[in-house]
C-alpha cells in the first residue's frame, strides 16, 4: 500500500497557495489629447495578462478595463506611458445625497467628486420618505 500511495501523490497535480483572481472593472482617469496618446495607453493595458476588454473615452479622459487584473498593476502600467493617471475620482450625481457639497467643475456632466460624506447612508432614503409624510414638513401630504 505504501508504494501505491507514493505513486498517486507523485502523479497528482495539486495547486497549493494559488488564488484565482475575480473579474474586476478598473476605471482610471488619464489625460489623453490625441489618437497617439490613446493608442499608447491601450497598448500598455493590452500587455497585462488577464485583460478581457478595454474601453477608452477620450472626451471624459476615462479608461475602463475589465478582466482578471489587479487595479494597482493597471494603474502602474498606464503611468509608465508617461501620462498622469489616477483611479476614477467621480461618482454619478444620483448616488450623492447633496451634490452641491462635492461639486467639481472638472467633473464630467452628471458626475461629482467622490467624497465619503457625499455618499448616502443606507437608511437615508427611509428617513427622507418618513419626512415626506411627517407633520413637521409643511409640504407634506394634506390627505393624511
Amino acid at each position: 500500500m505504501g508504494a501505491l500511495e507514493y505513486l498517486s501523490k507523485l502523479c497528482s497535480f495539486t495547486t497549493t497557495g494559488t488564488r484565482t483572481k475575480s473579474i474586476q472593472t478598473v476605471e482610471i482617469k488619464v489625460k489623453m489629447d490625441c489618437d497617439g496618446c490613446e493608442r499608447k495607453v491601450r497598448n500598455a493595458i493590452r500587455r497585462i495578462k488577464g485583460v478581457k476588454s478595454i474601453d477608452v473615452n477620450r472626451k471624459q479622459s476615462k479608461v475602463t478595463v475589465n478582466g482578471f487584473v489587479e487595479p494597482n498593476k493597471v494603474l502602474r502600467n498606464v503611468k509608465r506611458t508617461g501620462k498622469r493617471a489616477e483611479f476614477w475620482p467621480y461618482i454619478p450625481c444620483s448616488a450623492v445625497y447633496n451634490p452641491s457639497a462635492v461639486y467639481d467643475r472638472r467633473a464630467p456632466p452628471g458626475h461629482v467628486k467622490n467624497a465619503q460624506q457625499a455618499i448616502l447612508p443606507p437608511q437615508a432614503t427611509d428617513q427622507r420618505l418618513a419626512y415626506f409624510f411627517s407633520d413637521d414638513n409643511p409640504n407634506a401630504c394634506s390627505i393624511m
